[in-house]
């Protein structure tokens, strides 16, 4: 379990480890509809998800980007 010392340095992890959307189909060079794709098949499971926006853990993003290329 993460514990945290202050704001900033919880602030500074959800920088570093959480992508959104957005930032998820720029690292994998996809559509948002391929990304919807490889959510519903459950390749890649967002933290949490909002009526317009996903959360997703860093790792896993780059864990499935190089799985993508490695099929290519």
């Amino acid at each position: 379990m993460y514990q945290f010392k202050s704001r900033d340095e919880l602030q500074n992890f959800i920088q570093d480890e959480v992508l959104n959307t957005s930032q998820t189909i720029e690292i994998l060079g996809c559509s948002r509809q391929n990304l919807t794709y490889h959510v519903q098949k459950g390749d890649l499971v967002p933290i949490t998800e909002f009526a317009r926006d996903r959360l997703f853990w860093k790792e896993d993003v780059l864990a499935k980007k190089a799985t993508m290329k490695s099929k290519a």
